[in-house]
């Protein structure tokens, strides 16, 4: 079995808590049209090199129905940076325009097949999964990129098309798992393309 949800696959559910005090499961974003699941961090540059494209994303698509959540896998003993404490403050200066949960245990991180951070995944309206892989071909420097690929994912399934590009390979740090060197990636996690 693969290590990253396939596509078609269904979004697994979780049940997290946020940077502003609630807690979030899967079906609480039921009414919206699309859901966009990303997994990122406080400490990578490749995360700070993109968050305000993200940022831009988040707010040109919003309006048309789509749901925008993070969250942080990484052990906070790894990158104490990358601790809940640290995500609120980042939340609090920043004020990213999405929800912004902590997978403490990693469990939702192996559920969905994380690799990297950023690594984004879009479900449709019935939460089968339409596109995994990277928002940016340089999300270190947001402003050298020349394809959003999660752009043009969304505008396709808004439009009612397939998605032409379902897959490609996140660009960014890997998941900081618990107990691992900073570099270890789970055996079975690989290349998506």
């Amino acid at each position: 079995m693969a290590f990253t949800l396939q596509i078609g696959d269904p979004a697994p559910d979780f049940e997290l808590p946020a940077t502003d005090g609630n807690t979030y499961a899967l079906n609480g974003f039921k009414d919206d049209e699309v859901l966009v699941i990303f997994f990122t961090c406080n400490h990578c540059p490749y995360v700070k090199g993109s968050d305000e494209s993200t940022r831009a994303t988040v707010e040109k698509y919003a309006p048309k129905g789509v749901r925008f959540v993070g969250i942080n896998s990484n052990s906070p003993n790894t990158y104490e940076e990358d601790s809940f404490d640290n995500m609120v403050k980042r939340m609090e200066t920043y004020r990213f325009p999405w929800l912004y949960l902590y997978d403490r245990t990693q469990d939702i991180a192996r559920a969905y097949g994380a690799l990297r951070t950023p690594h984004f995944y879009v479900f449709d309206k019935d939460r089968k999964l339409v596109y995994t892989g990277r928002a940016l071909d340089n999300p270190r420097d947001y402003t050298q990129a020349t394809v959003n690929d999660l752009e043009r994912a969304l505008d396709e399934l808004l439009a009612g098309k397939t998605v032409t590009t379902p897959v490609t390979n996140p660009i960014g740090c890997n998941v900081k798992w618990e107990g691992k060197d900073a570099h270890w990636m789970p055996p079975e996690a690989c290349d998506l393309v």
